[in-house]
């Protein structure tokens, strides 16, 4: 039985939604976070697209927003950064922040210790948590996990914190954070409001945004399930984009 068409799993122009993730999805993955290149015209397409859907058109990343500000400045109608932690619903608008304990100061110690035991790994703060990524020593990922999964359950913050694998990397973060409750939080305001979700991902915290999408009576894509890469998705989002606003259906 032939797969079905993806044009097919989609809303039409004026019911769609798109919540898209950036690291791996709109840009390929780099050595680092901070050396990610954002290819031409994908900014151009964004906004494109963006016009088709009426604005619809939000980016959902583990980065911070500012650091989506950065790469893709004035691009996104709206903003969830941090696995959800933070959203800001339109362009200029306030940052909305839960309310979520801190990380306790032993740990970010505790962290480093773990990362300098294997020479490449690194440590990335956030505000809310932190991301021990060992990409330039693959072979340590289960015994920085076994250290880190130990400083959880003996730490002062014990039962507060969770480890959520990433790629090639592992994120201490709060419980009750993910990409779902950003999904949801997006959806209860204009624009995305009375709109079926799009959700595309390519991660297993993404995973929980294409729950949230369903479960709104959207649908989600996934990377490499669905799109073999991010040229890939870049290049379908970019036939999308050429889609006349107002359409009855996606351009083909």
């Amino acid at each position: 039985m032939p797969h079905p068409s993806r044009f097919d799993r989609l809303p039409p122009p004026a019911r769609a939604a798109f919540l898209l993730d950036f690291d791996g999805t709109l840009v390929d993955i780099a050595p680092t976070p901070e050396s990610v290149t954002v290819p031409p015209g994908l900014r151009d397409t964004l906004l494109a697209l963006r016009h088709v859907c009426g604005d619809a058109l939000a980016v959902v990343s583990g980065r911070p927003i500012d650091q989506i500000d950065h790469f893709l400045p004035d691009t996104p109608f709206a903003v969830a950064g941090e696995h959800g932690i933070a959203v800001r619903h339109r362009p200029g608008g306030a940052i909305e922040r839960a309310t979520l304990p801190p990380l306790p100061e032993p740990w970010i110690a505790a962290c480093e210790r773990i990362a300098s035991a294997f020479p490449g790994a690194r440590v990335e703060r956030k505000k809310a948590g932190l991301v021990l990524h060992f990409r330039a020593v693959p072979e340590a990922g289960e015994a920085i996990r076994a250290e880190a999964e130990r400083l959880i359950a003996e730490g002062e913050g014990s039962g507060q914190f969770h480890i959520q694998a990433a790629k090639m990397a592992w994120e201490i973060k709060p419980d009750g954070v993910s990409k779902e409750n950003a999904v949801r939080a997006l959806m209860q305001t204009a624009p995305f409001s009375g709109r079926l979700p799009v959700f595309v991902g390519d991660d297993v915290t993404d995973e929980d945004g294409i729950r949230g999408a369903e479960a709104l009576g959207g649908t989600g894509f996934r990377i490499p399930a669905d799109f073999p890469d991010p040229d890939a998705f870049r290049a379908w989002l970019q036939r999308l984009s050429r889609t006349a606003p107002g359409a009855d259906s996606w351009q083909d």
